[in-house]
């Protein structure tokens, strides 16, 4: 049997990705039909197009032209494509990763910097075929559930509350995937965010509390696909309710959103349950109260402790206007205590970002492991974010309030399940290292 100890460090060797690839080489006298459109395609005009949330197109030279020099900034400081993990910390293996490799990066700088050439039309790639812009990340799904539409008026306070609906099932079953989706561009403009859950009735028909979380959406995050063998239940007879945060943009707005789920078949159960939690808040529902003073950046932590053992599949930062940069450490129940940053990202209130580690890559973690959360705040005047560097800003609801916590999806394993996870890692390690 293996120390803990022993246990521990393998994980901790283990959570390191495997290196990448030889890199491409970074062609001389890059062009837009060669070697631009090409990347565009790929990672940019899903947003970057006509009708879609960007403020301009990339699909034809034409289009991406005068924009070449902000696009040379974007690209190289990664603020595009919107993939803020930090590339210098931890686990770098994602399956949700659209962020450019150095070398799409170091052709687009060479691009712009050479004049950014079109090239020989004829040699411009075909763009790729969309699917409409209102399409599901989880493909058709087995069930959508639309909430009452909430009208937000053009001007007034944050508004909160629930709304219900009936998800109409009549057994009980497995969701395998699930995404909240605002319909509309104006809709997901006034959504700040909305939590699902699901509500059971008692004997009488009243609503037994409120219910069990299922997903979470804010701005700019994406669907959640829960790893292979897990699954969430979603109770038969069960109510849909949706705690929502809207604010006005300066219009009326008729505000719907919809959650579409992707069960597993009929009468299957998961080998795990997979679990969304918001986790090692500094907000003051857990250890740590917010303080950020006008002018100045700040720093808050937040712990939480896993009682079993567990592998880690998502990692997301939430915070407000404020939020620029967050890490997550694991602290290990050894003697001497042992930690590791896994990640660090960081944040644009625009896109919440949802990590979702690749199956060989998720962080393996001991019953006993603390997470410790450090979320910094700017409220200085170089935050574009910030709405009055003049205030100070605590912990709330609303939009200009703050808040720092990190939404953390899992499944627990048992010891025994552990082990053998972490001795298939350290064997996949050695077999790879033999190999080179």
């Amino acid at each position: 049997m293996r120390t803990l100890q022993s246990i521990v460090a393998i994980a901790l060797f283990a959570l390191v990705a495997f290196p990448a690839g030889a890199a491409a080489q970074v062609p001389e006298n890059p062009t837009f039909a060669d070697d631009i459109a090409p990347i565009f395609y790929e990672s940019c005009v899903n947003c970057h197009r006509p009708g879609e949330i960007a403020p301009m197109s990339l699909i034809s030279y034409q289009d991406a032209r005068p924009w070449a020099r902000s696009i040379r900034n974007k690209v190289e400081t990664r603020a595009m494509p919107p993939w803020h993990l930090d590339q210098d910390i931890g686990v770098q293996d994602f399956l949700n990763d659209p962020s450019l490799s150095d070398d799409q990066i170091a052709t687009i700088v060479k691009w712009v910097d050479t004049g950014a050439p079109q090239g020989n039309p004829a040699n411009t790639p075909k763009p790729p075929e969309f699917a409409p812009a209102d399409a599901w990340q989880i493909g058709e799904p087995d069930l959508v559930v639309q909430f009452p539409t909430h009208t937000v008026p053009a001007a007034g306070p944050d508004l909160f509350g629930d709304l219900f609906t009936d998800f109409g099932l009549s057994q009980d079953r497995y969701i395998t995937a699930i995404q909240t989706k605002p319909v509309g561009d104006k809709a997901r403009q006034v959504v700040h965010h909305a939590l699902s859950y699901a509500v059971e009735q008692d004997e009488d028909g009243e609503r037994m509390g409120g219910g069990q979380f299922l997903v979470e959406y804010a701005s700019g995050k994406q669907a959640e696909i829960y790893p292979e063998g897990t699954g969430l239940m979603l109770p038969a007879d069960s109510e849909a309710r949706l705690s929502y945060h809207l604010h006005s943009i300066g219009e009326d707005i008729d505000a719907v959103v919809e959650l579409g789920i992707n069960f597993l078949p009929e009468g299957e159960e998961p080998e795990h349950i997979r679990y969304s939690k918001q986790l090692a808040g500094s907000h003051g529902r857990t250890i740590g109260v917010l303080d950020i003073p006008s002018g100045e950046v700040s720093r808050s932590d937040g712990y939480a402790r896993f009682n079993k053992a567990a592998k880690i599949t998502m990692f997301q930062p939430h915070m407000h206007m404020l939020g620029v940069y967050q890490c997550i450490e694991f602290i290990y129940p050894t003697q001497p205590v042992r930690a590791e940053t896994v990640n660090c990202a960081r944040f644009d209130y625009n896109w919440h970002m949802n990590y979702n580690y690749s199956e060989d890559s998720m962080p393996l973690i001991p019953a006993g492991t603390i997470l410790h959360t450090t979320t910094w705040f700017d409220n200085s005047s170089g935050n574009r974010g910030n709405v009055d560097p003049n205030n100070w800003v605590g912990a709330g609801q609303r939009t200009v309030d703050e808040m720092g916590f990190a939404w953390i999806g899992w499944y627990d394993l048992t010891d025994e399940e552990y082990e053998a996870e972490v001795a298939a890692r350290q064997e996949a390690r050695e077999r790879t290292d033999d190999d080179n």
